[in-house]
C-alpha cells in the first residue's frame, strides 16, 4: 500500500496559521504580556501566509487537490481543492482577520489580563486557518471539522471581555452552534447512506442520475436541508439567527467585525460548496427553499434595524440582512448555477470591504466612547465629522457603499450582481422583494451618515482620538479597498471569474 502524495503547497496557507498560532503562544509563553510582541507576531503570520497563496494558485485557471482518494484520477476525489473561488475566498478571510488583528492591536479589551494576549492571537489564527481550510474542502467529513475549527475560538474570543453579556453571547452561540453540528451530522449521515460518497463532485454525479426512486430522492432532500443547518447558523439566516444579536453586541468590536465578515465567510463558503458543487442537480428542489429564506431574512433584519439605536447592534442587524443578499442569487441556481455562485461570491466580497470599513470607524469611535463609560450609541457619532474627518469620512463612505449610493459604486454593483441571475431565472417576486428591502436599508444607513454631521446633543463635545499606527493601517487599507472596488468595481468579477 503506497502513501497517500500530499502537495505541500496547497497546504501551506492552512499549516502557516495553524503554525504562526503556536509561535504566539510560545512568544506569550516566554515574554507574557508582551502585546506588540503578540500582535506583530499574528500580523505577521496572515502576512507570511497571504505570500503562500500565490504559489497554490499557480495552476489556475486549473484546479489542484490532495488528500486524493485512492484512484482518483481528478479533483473529484480529493477532499482539498484550490481553484478559483477557494483562493478568492482565501485573500478575502486573510484581508479580514488582518484588519481584525490591526484593530486589536491597540484596542482595550477591557478585561484581559495580560497572560490572555497571546491566547487572544492564537484562537484569531486558529479560527482563520479553520476558514482556509474550509474554503478549499471537498468533502462533508472536511467541511464540518473545517467549521468547527471556525466556530470554537470565536466562542473564547466572543467572552475574552469578562462581563455577563460576553458571557451570554458567547454561551448562545456555543449551544446554537452545537446543536447545528449535531443537526448537519446527522444530515450528512443520510446524504452518504443515499449516495455512498462524502466527496461533493462524487455526490453530485450520483444525484445526478435519473433512476432515483422518488421516496430515496425526498429522504436526500431531508438530509440536504440537515446538513445545511449548521452553515445557516454561521451565516445568522433567518430563523438561524438567534445567537446573532447578543453575541455581536458580547464580544468586542473587532471580534463582531471579525464574527460579520470572516466568520460569515466560512459558512457561505459551506452553503456554497454543498449546493453548487455538491447538489446542483437537486437545484428544483432547494433553489425555492433558499428563495424564500434570502427574502425573510433580508427583510426580518431590515424591519429590526429601523428601530435599533445602538451601533453594534444595528450592524448585527444589517449583517443578517446581507446574508439574505449573499443568498439570494441562489435562488436561480435552477436556472444557472454557476452564474448563481459567482453572483454570491461578487457580493460576499463587495459585502466583506465595505463592512470591515465600517466597523473599523466603529471600533475605533467604540474604544474612545468606552474610556468614558457607557456603550456606544447612535448618538455617540453626533459632529464626528468635526473633530475625526478621516474616521468619518471612511464611516460615511462606508455606509454609503452599504446602502448603494454613490460615491459608493462598489455596493450598487454588488446589488445589480445579486439581481441580475435573480432577474435572468425568473424570481420576479424575489426581486421586487430585493428591492423593497434597498428603501429599508437605506433608511438607517443614512439617518446614521446624517448624524456624523450633526451637532451634538444638549451641548456634548464630539468624541476626539488619536489614531495610533496599527489603526491608521487599518483605516487605509479598508478605505483603499472601498475607493478601488467603487472605481474600479469590474475587478471582482475578473477575480471571481
Amino acid at each position: 500500500m503506497s502513501a497517500q502524495q500530499v502537495d505541500a503547497a496547497l497546504i501551506a496557507p492552512v499549516v502557516a496559521l495553524a503554525v504562526a498560532a503556536v509561535v504566539v503562544l510560545l512568544a506569550d509563553l516566554v515574554a507574557p504580556g508582551r502585546r506588540n510582541l503578540c500582535a506583530g507576531l499574528a500580523v505577521a503570520g496572515l502576512v507570511v501566509t497571504g505570500a503562500l497563496i500565490p504559489s497554490a494558485a499557480r495552476d489556475l485557471p486549473a484546479a489542484r487537490g490532495t488528500f486524493c482518494a485512492p484512484g482518483s484520477s481528478a479533483v473529484a476525489g480529493c477532499s482539498l481543492v484550490v481553484d478559483r473561488f477557494s483562493v478568492v475566498l482565501w485573500s478575502v478571510a486573510l484581508f479580514g482577520a488582518l484588519i481584525v488583528a490591526l484593530l486589536s492591536w491597540s484596542a482595550s479589551l477591557a478585561s484581559p489580563q495580560p497572560a490572555a494576549v497571546g491566547e487572544y492571537y492564537a484562537l484569531l489564527l486558529a479560527s482563520t486557518a479553520g476558514v482556509l481550510s474550509l474554503a478549499a474542502s471537498r468533502d462533508l467529513l472536511t467541511l464540518l471539522v473545517s467549521l468547527e475549527l471556525v466556530t470554537l475560538p470565536v466562542v473564547v474570543l466572543v467572552a475574552v471581555r469578562g462581563w455577563a453579556t460576553s458571557a451570554e453571547g458567547a454561551v448562545k452561540l456555543f449551544l446554537v452552534s452545537t446543536l447545528g453540528l449535531g443537526i448537519s451530522v446527522f444530515g450528512a449521515a443520510v446524504v452518504l447512506g443515499a449516495t455512498g460518497h462524502v466527496h461533493l463532485a462524487r455526490i453530485s454525479r450520483a444525484v445526478a442520475q435519473p433512476d432515483w426512486p422518488t421516496g430515496r430522492l425526498s429522504a436526500l432532500t431531508v438530509g440536504l436541508v440537515l446538513l445545511l443547518v449548521a452553515f445557516g447558523i454561521k451565516v445568522a439566516l433567518v430563523p438561524l439567527h438567534i445567537w446573532a444579536p447578543e453575541t455581536y453586541t458580547g464580544a468586542p468590536i473587532p471580534i463582531a467585525g471579525y464574527l460579520a465578515v470572516v466568520s460569515k465567510l466560512a459558512g457561505v463558503a459551506g452553503i456554497l460548496l454543498v449546493l453548487v458543487v455538491g447538489f446542483a442537480p437537486l437545484a428544483s428542489r432547494w433553489a425555492p427553499l433558499l428563495a424564500v429564506v434570502a427574502a425573510v431574512t433580508m427583510t426580518v433584519a431590515n424591519l429590526v434595524a429601523l428601530r435599533q439605536r445602538e451601533a453594534i447592534g444595528l450592524l448585527a442587524w444589517s449583517s443578517i440582512a446581507q446574508a439574505g443578499w449573499v443568498v439570494a442569487p441562489l435562488a436561480a441556481a435552477g436556472w444557472d448555477s454557476e452564474a448563481a455562485r459567482r453572483a454570491s461570491v461578487v457580493y460576499l466580497v463587495c459585502y466583506a470591504a465595505m463592512t470591515l470599513a465600517t466597523f473599523t470607524a466603529v471600533t475605533l469611535v467604540g474604544r474612545a466612547r468606552t474610556t468614558v463609560g457607557g456603550g456606544l450609541a447612535l448618538s455617540d457619532f453626533h459632529g464626528l465629522a468635526r473633530t475625526e474627518p478621516l474616521t468619518a469620512g471612511l464611516l460615511v463612505f462606508a455606509l454609503a457603499c452599504l446602502a448603494g449610493l454613490p460615491p459608493g459604486l462598489v455596493g450598487l454593483f454588488a446589488k445589480l450582481a445579486a439581481f441580475s441571475p435573480v432577474v435572468g431565472g425568473g424570481q420576479v417576486w424575489l426581486a421586487v422583494i430585493m428591492a423593497l428591502n434597498v428603501a429599508l436599508a437605506l433608511a438607517y444607513y443614512l439617518r446614521w451618515a446624517a448624524m456624523v454631521f450633526a451637532r451634538p446633543e444638549g451641548g456634548v463635545e464630539p468624541i476626539s482620538f488619536r489614531l495610533s499606527i496599527p489603526d491608521g493601517v487599518a483605516v487605509g487599507l479598508t478605505l483603499t479597498a472601498i475607493v478601488v472596488l467603487s472605481a474600479a468595481p469590474t475587478l471582482v468579477f475578473h477575480l471571481v471569474g
